[in-house]
């Protein structure tokens, strides 16, 4: 969901910045200027997280994987024949629901995405527009023409142990020498620069541009340029990126001043001091490195100068282990990140050598919709819609199979014993206005039967059973009506394998107490086949949005799971689902129609 991808986003780049920036304040003598840069690169990393694959820091276990083919599935072969028990639950087709009210989070994630776009555009449109001005900065620049200054220029090249070609030239519109230019390196400086400032200054402004290009300034300003497009929302984002700039200069400086001599010093702050004046008038280009800056950083940069010494041995230790405890803090967020960007929405089905994928469209009509059929005997999958058999959505009432298990398991009903008396609350469906029992709350899908059932297990015990038995997402985060299109979630593949591992009792829980939920969702007595199953209808705000039939069909030879699921904006009933379900039972010949 973009909402949780957004705050991830969030959260790991404002911790981050938080931590660097205390330490940097807490340790500043202890860390040298080339290291109090680096730190930003560790904020780099943790951009980069979020944006990274899932399966680079996968942590949690495998997906659910039942064995599902234990045993054959077949009942036995003397089926009860007897016609009069073809509608053994007779109202399983209507459609008993209650409306829950949500805050629609699509239309949220909608809003917030279309914001984040937009903003993106803001931002790109601004660095094209800096780009732009780049480009009549490069058509106005003239080779440099000064011979003294060109040798100067190679002179500071070699003493780097640089041998790329860089172009060097002069710009009417520069007022303070930049360096740009990722394939083709410029370093462009104010016009008749040579007629006004000696050799020897600039011979400082060649060495601190050089600098730049050495330690590759240039690409890292295309990283903050692509970086703060994406993270153009958080403040401190900005904030974090200016201060990092200012770092890069000052570790330059630091970098310029270790191949100078101690008398040099002053002569070096001066001439950055030469261009204070400057700017004032000159606007800093995002996709440059410029000798000048705004007047508090040229300030910063000549405090840094001022009280220069040389890194110590103790001092280098001292910033790369600081360094690598960062490090360690950044990499220690990949856990929150991993949890956080896990797709719990999707199920990750992993079967393709045994599923057939179909195209059952024409049953569909105007549903957005899926199917699932296993075959136990087959071991095999048929699967109308693959994204969508993958795709959780809450159970709704197909969740009251599990809500009954957890009851008869945890002791708060039995078989016998399950009866919850009416709370004298008027429903709009009769048969919920009395006492109920499991039989009949689940016949008659009787919604605050289940939730009163719910309610008098312990919540922890709920949690560890969704656990057990690795139900969906397993969110109970959603309140007393999580299953009720709130916080649970559950993929029709995922429907289908644990109503497999239900039926062949893969749990371990009582086999009792199986039998007894298996008796509940008893729905017709065919011929030669008997038919299981619940509805399930989410009506959010007054609209049916999402309706589930699942279950199984035993026959003589061969048990049939399945689950069908389908939504649309107000037309998605639990008998809709039941009806094209049955029409694709109907069609493959697991189920004839009754009467036949």
């Amino acid at each position: 969901m973009f909402l949780v991808y957004i705050f991830t986003c969030f959260i790991v780049s404002s911790i981050t910045i938080a931590v660097i920036m205390l330490i940097k304040r807490l340790f500043s003598k202890h860390i040298s200027e080339k290291w109090q840069y680096n730190l930003w690169f560790l904020l780099l990393i943790a951009l980069t997280l979020p944006f990274l694959p899932k399966q680079l820091f996968h942590f949690e276990n495998p997906f659910l994987s039942f064995d599902i083919n234990q045993n054959n599935g077949m009942i036995d072969s003397s089926i009860n024949n007897d016609k009069s028990l073809r509608f053994s639950n007779g109202n399983w087709m209507e459609d008993f629901t209650v409306s829950v009210h949500r805050l629609d989070l699509d239309f949220l994630n909608i809003t917030l995405g279309s914001i984040w776009i937009i903003g993106m555009i803001v931002m790109i449109i601004l660095s094209l527009l800096a780009w732009v001005k780049l480009k009549k900065i490069k058509s106005t620049t003239s080779v440099l023409k000064n011979q003294e200054v060109l040798h100067l220029f190679e002179q500071c090249k070699n003493r780097l142990h640089i041998s790329k070609p860089i172009f060097i030239g002069e710009s009417p519109l520069v007022k303070s020498p930049m360096t740009f230019g990722i394939f083709k390196t410029y370093v462009v400086l104010p016009m008749q620069l040579d007629e006004w400032m000696p050799l020897e200054k600039i011979q400082y402004i060649f060495m601190h541009e050089l600098h730049h290009y050495k330690y590759k300034d240039i690409a890292t300003n295309f990283i903050l340029i692509i970086y703060q497009i994406i993270y153009w929302f958080n403040p401190l984002v900005w904030i974090a990126f200016k201060e990092m700039r200012v770092d890069r200069e000052i570790a330059c400086d630091a970098a310029v001043l270790k191949s100078l001599d101690e008398h040099c010093y002053v002569d070096y702050g001066n001439t950055i001091i030469n261009f204070v004046e400057l700017s004032s008038r000159s606007r800093n280009i995002t996709w440059t490195n410029q000798f000048n800056g705004p007047k508090e950083q040229l300030k910063k940069r000549i405090e840094k100068i001022a009280s220069f010494t040389m890194e110590s041995k103790g001092l280098k230790f001292k910033s790369i282990s600081i360094f690598a405890l960062i490090g360690v803090f950044v990499a220690g967020q990949v856990p929150f990140v991993s949890a956080m960007s896990n797709d719990k929405s999707f199920y990750h089905f992993n079967s393709e050598e045994n599923t057939t994928y179909k195209d059952f469209n024409e049953y569909f009509s105007n549903y957005d919709g899926s199917f699932v059929l296993y075959d136990m005997k087959a071991d095999h999958y048929t699967i109308y819609n693959k994204n969508n058999s993958m795709k959780r959505v809450s159970p709704n009432s197909t969740y009251k199979i599990y809500t009954a298990l957890f009851g008869l398991e945890s002791g708060v009903i039995a078989g016998d014993h399950s009866i919850i008396n009416w709370n004298g609350k008027h429903y709009p469906y009769e048969p919920w206005n009395k006492n109920q029992n499991l039989s009949t709350a689940m016949k008659n899908s009787v919604t605050w039967y289940f939730q009163e059932l719910d309610q008098r297990i312990p919540k922890d015990t709920v949690q560890t059973y969704l656990r057990q038995i690795r139900y969906g997402n397993e969110d109970l985060s959603g309140g007393t009506d999580y299953w009720l299109e709130s916080s649970l979630k559950i993929s029709p593949i995922e429907q289908v394998q644990l109503l497999s591992a239900f039926y062949t009792n893969q749990f371990g829980f009582e086999d009792n107490n199986i039998q007894t939920v298996k008796d509940s969702l008893l729905l017709e007595v065919y011929d030669d086949a008997r038919l299981s199953g619940k509805t399930g209808t989410g009506n959010v705000n007054g609209k049916n949005v999402n309706g589930w039939f699942i279950g199984y069909v035993e026959t003589k030879n061969n048990t049939f799971f399945f689950a069908t699921n389908i939504q649309n904006e107000d037309n998605s009933y639990g008998s809709k689902a039941a009806n094209i379900t049955l029409s694709i039972l109907k069609d493959k010949g697991i189920i004839k129609e009754i009467g036949e």
